[in-house]
């Protein structure tokens, strides 16, 4: 048994057999799943029921499993920030939010260096997260 905080066996290996550059995709309930994301990317469904889990459940567990260098969220066309990404910045201390709208977004994560799209039950809105891995500095 797995004493670690990170149990997911699928998200385990797709983490496993990423590296430094490797984009994670962490979308929310209504993302487009088949086709808002590149088609090589391991896939893992954790969207049970709306509302299980969240973005920021995932979110907590992955930081606590691999450095993430660089974080881009989906950002509305008009209106105020949604008020996830201050969730975000919490759960991300010290690490800038990049702002892309919805089809740069879209674009973003079609791209070759995702490796890994986890599907949630979050409801709100735009609490769609593209993370980049860091690098594990040697010992």
């Amino acid at each position: 048994m797995i004493r670690y905080r990170l149990t997911h066996p699928d998200i385990l290996r797709a983490l496993g057999t990423a590296g430094h550059g490797a984009q994670v995709l962490i979308a929310d309930g209504n993302y487009p799943f088949s086709t808002g994301a590149h088609p090589a990317a391991a896939r893992v469904w954790l969207n049970l029921a709306p509302g299980l889990l969240t973005v920021p459940d995932v979110l907590a567990v992955l930081v606590d499993a691999v450095p993430i260098e660089a974080a881009q969220v989906m950002m509305p066309d008009a209106g105020p920030e949604p008020a996830i990404f201050e969730t975000f910045r919490s759960l991300l201390p010290g690490l800038a939010l990049g702002a892309l709208g919805r089809f740069p977004f879209y674009a973003a994560a079609r791209g070759g260096d995702v490796a890994l799209v986890i599907a949630t039950g979050e409801q709100r809105v735009y609490a769609n997260l593209l993370l980049t891995i860091g690098v594990v500095p040697p010992a």
